[in-house]
């Protein structure tokens, strides 16, 4: 690691993705009273981290252009533009901040959005960072706004004002601040206001990895941990990991597991099949969750239509978790989809569970019916303003006198 950098406590393994449990500026790191039972785990993760744009796998376009933002600014002897990078949980976001620092030979100040909610937070970062040195603002769109119209004038001008004081003792000062990177990640760049987003020199979305790239990550994983395996083994992780190599390395030590304590230690399709059985991952990558989802929406409820929060009552979890921990896969498997009256099976996913569906109309929507900003709210038949629609019997009205 390099000189200076702040790593995180609890990191989700290589090649990226967003951090849970990091320290930030706001809070002091004290050394724990026993190591932690999971150590090894966690040096395991760190381990499986690419320390260069080569060694990183997948996300070819973005690494060209990154690579293009970083040698010019190394050979005019400048800080790099701000970088923002936004995907999915897991895609390697954390991961190129990292390697952008070591590539600029920088140091990493590593903090996270919901750790600013006040202006002060973000000036006492600010004026501590050196000249160059990269910042990580991981969940940048959950920042205050105070900070984050603070944050504008730090990104253009290298300048953050304060008032130190209050009432008529009250003074304006303007701190001078040396050149920075600031690199942010989101999984909801949507919430950026535009002029947070404008200010960003380099803009990067991280797309899902297909199969034979999460092959490959799953290969330099085993050969870093030490594990035997084979094509077909790495293939047989590779599919059931989501497109997120997160998941795929997560997935591989199960395995690892799994072929060290019944088998000789060696992964095969069959071993990696029966250890993925046993930690409830399917074929395609549904866990428990997901399935529960779609077995309530099939056998409790017909394939639907069905509201959020009654689908999530229904699996005993928060509507929270179904909607941002199971729905994003569903849909982009093709297994669920949205309707202005709930959340509807496909055809997909009857086939998925061996079920056969009921006789009926088609569950999908007629065109001109289904709305895309359907956010997961149960809403009356009318719509979100509970209006009654265009196809609703005119109310009577009595004639002119």
């Amino acid at each position: 690691m390099f000189p200076g950098a702040t790593t995180p406590r609890d990191e989700p393994s290589a090649p990226g993705g967003t951090a849970v449990g990091r320290p930030t500026a706001a809070e002091p790191v004290h050394p724990p009273v026993a190591p932690p039972a999971d150590g090894e785990d966690r040096a395991t993760e760190a381990a499986l981290r690419p320390k260069d744009l080569d060694g990183f796998i997948g996300q070819e376009r973005v690494r060209e252009q990154l690579d293009l933002v970083l040698r010019a600014a190394r050979q005019r002897g400048a800080t790099a533009d701000h970088v923002l990078l936004s995907g999915a949980p897991g895609l390697g976001k954390t991961t190129l901040a990292m390697i952008i620092a070591e590539e600029m030979e920088a140091p990493l100040r590593i903090t996270s959005g919901p750790a600013i909610q006040h202006p002060g937070d973000l000036a006492a970062v600010l004026a501590s960072l050196a000249g160059g040195e990269i910042l990580f603002l991981d969940e940048i769109h959950r920042m205050s706004r105070p900070a984050e119209e603070m944050l504008y004038l730090a990104m253009e001008d290298f300048r953050v004002d304060i008032v130190v004081g209050t009432g008529l003792d009250a003074t304006a000062m303007s701190l001078d601040l040396p050149p920075f990177t600031l690199v942010g990640a989101t999984v909801r760049a949507g919430l950026l206001l535009p002029p947070l987003r404008d200010r960003f020199g380099f803009t990067a979305h991280m797309e899902f990895y297909d199969p034979a790239e999460l092959e490959r990550v799953v290969h330099r994983s085993a050969r870093l941990m030490e594990v035997e395996i084979d094509t077909d083994g790495a293939a047989e992780i590779a599919g059931r990991s989501r497109g997120t190599p997160r998941i795929a390395n997560r997935l591989l030590r199960r395995v690892r597991d799994y072929a060290q304590v019944t088998a000789d230690g060696v992964v095969t399709r069959r071993i990696a099949s029966a250890a993925l059985g046993v930690y409830e991952v399917d074929g395609r990558g549904l866990d428990r969750l997901d399935r529960a989802v779609l077995h309530a929406l099939l056998k409790l409820f017909g394939g639907g239509p069905v509201g959020l929060s009654t689908l999530a009552v229904a699996v005993g979890e928060e509507r929270e978790t179904v909607a941002e921990v199971a729905e994003p896969f569903l849909v982009r498997e093709g297994l669920l989809a949205r309707t202005p009256r709930g959340r509807v099976a496909t055809p997909a996913a009857w086939a998925h569970l061996g079920l056969v569906p009921p006789p009926g109309p088609s569950w999908a929507a007629s065109p001109g019916q289904q709305r895309s900003d359907d956010v997961g709210q149960d809403e009356p038949p009318g719509g979100r303003t509970g209006r009654a629609t265009s196809l609703a019997a005119p109310r009577h009205r009595p004639p002119p006198r």
